[in-house]
């Protein structure tokens, strides 16, 4: 299931919820229908109330944390943009052929993370990719290792912006892969769909209906969960974590 909320653009799950929600809040409306016509007496609004403030906590709740995943993301990027530029600070402080064989691999370095953020990428794409940056991150270490038997004046520097550099991948990859558990989604889905079912069955009871009210309801969740489904998909939709630090990292690069 967390790999549907994943792999499924957040505008078409919102747009599927919403019709489900409809179709929850017409249901609640005919069986209420059905017991007055039985002369059923209504359900006690106390459960209609404490359905929709459970559904109000879950969409702030489920919202805060996909929000707070989106702001990790964004230090993340920060940080391994600076991550970089210390290393390649002290790689440029380097004597030949250490300095250009270091530099170089840094620029295709930071080009790649750069673009494995601006695209889609499969999961296929996304282990290739992972492949290809170890092997960078080994050839550094390789001209680490050479800078220093070299007798480099700043190995230690050079030692630690490296492995400041690893660790700003290691903690990048798993801000990225920090997704809402399937469960909490799961959960708010089923809240809603009861609290319009019940709406539905006092609309039902009664025999009067707010419409307009209601499908003003259906659509404020739908828009709650659909931001909320977009910050949890950081390499897609209309909310991305800004990669201009990295941009101007390379622009300085050149």
């Amino acid at each position: 299931m967390g790999e549907i909320f994943g792999m499924v653009s957040a505008w078409k799950i919102a747009i599927l919820f919403a019709f489900i929600l409809i179709g929850a809040w017409r249901i609640g409306v005919l069986y209420g229908q059905r017991r007055k016509r039985r002369g059923i007496s209504l359900i006690s609004e106390k459960a209609e109330d404490a359905s929709l403030a459970l559904l109000g906590l879950l969409l702030a709740f489920t919202f805060s944390m996909a929000l707070s995943r989106h702001d990790d993301r964004r230090k993340m990027v920060v940080d391994d943009s600076n991550s970089i530029g210390d290393f390649y600070t002290c790689a440029s402080l380097q004597k030949e052929p250490v300095r250009s064989k270091l530099q170089n691999v840094l620029r295709d370095y930071a080009r790649l993370r750069l673009n494995l953020a601006l695209e889609h990428v499969t999961e296929v794409q996304l282990d290739d990719a992972l492949h290809r940056i170890q092997k960078m991150q080994n050839e550094m270490t390789a001209l680490v290792a050479e800078a220093i038997e070299q007798g480099t004046p700043i190995a230690n520097p050079l030692t630690n912006t490296l492995n400041e550099l690893t660790s700003a991948h290691a903690a990048r990859l798993a801000a990225i892969r920090n997704r809402l558990p399937a469960t909490i989604v799961a959960l708010l889905f089923s809240a809603a769909i009861l609290s319009m079912a019940l709406v539905g069955e006092r609309h039902g009871v009664t025999g009067v209906r707010h419409n307009g009210g209601t499908l003003g309801l259906i659509l404020l969740i739908c828009l709650v969960t659909y931001v909320t489904l977009d910050l949890n998909q950081p390499d897609r939709g209309v909310i991305r974590v800004s990669q201009e630090p990295m941009e101007r990292l390379l622009a300085g690069m050149r």
